[in-house]
């Protein structure tokens, strides 16, 4: 009863379409719909069949992904109405920026360091950082292997200031600007807050450190 609905809902669908579609491209179309807002703007699917008994058909009636593997099973229903099981894998892939070389602690990350390579959507993980444009000027934090995809805690923002660096203290209120030598009693990265002491007066203030070098302190 239900499969004899759903053969004539098909042959309904059938009797208004221009033609059969690949069954490749119901596949990625129903994979793209299965991960919604989670698809990579730049992703594409790569579909392969372990088993496939029709090439073109009118819809998918059934399907079901492993989001993780990309391994699907499918019922593909033809115009004239048989419905063939599909089963292979729907696998996302995106391009995704790597280094070429193993990077050090303390290695500032260049463009020539890169290079991008298209991997599986599920070998990223969530703290995968994808795009070249925010891995250039980034400092190494922990090594970077050759050919692996970069992890945001492996990186950081280029150091600044370092601890017992002399630096100059801006002083801004908003109507008086004034400045001072003084040493940082701290690492910091650009708009990062640090401590410093005035070597004049020996105050020790809070500032937030520059791309300069500078600390600024506001009131």
């Amino acid at each position: 009863m239900i499969r004899a609905a759903l053969i004539a809902g098909t042959l309904a669908v059938a009797a208004s379409a221009a033609a059969a579609e690949a069954v490749a491209v119901l596949v990625e179309e129903r994979t793209r719909e299965a991960l919604g807002p989670r698809f990579p703007d730049e992703g594409e699917v790569r579909v392969t069949f372990t088993h496939a008994g029709v090439e073109d058909a009118m819809v998918l009636s059934a399907y079901w992904m492993d989001e993780e593997t990309g391994q699907f099973i499918a019922n593909a229903v033809d115009d004239g109405g048989t419905i063939h099981r599909l089963t292979g894998y729907a696998v996302v892939r995106v391009p995704v920026a790597v280094p070429v070389r193993r990077l050090m602690p303390g290695d500032i990350v260049t463009a020539d360091d890169l290079q991008v390579i298209e991997l599986p959507q599920g070998r990223l993980g969530s703290f995968a950082v994808p795009q070249a444009e925010r891995l250039v000027g980034m400092e190494v934090r922990s090594m970077l292997a050759q050919g692996r995809p970069v992890m945001a805690q492996s990186i950081q923002k280029p150091l600044v200031v370092a601890r017992g660096q002399s630096v100059t203290i801006r002083f801004d209120d908003g109507q008086l600007a004034l400045s001072a030598p003084g040493r940082a009693l701290r690492d910091a990265h650009e708009g990062q807050e640090v401590k410093v002491v005035n070597v004049v007066s020996n105050q020790t203030v809070i500032g937030v450190a520059g791309a300069d070098g500078s600390v600024t302190v506001t009131r």
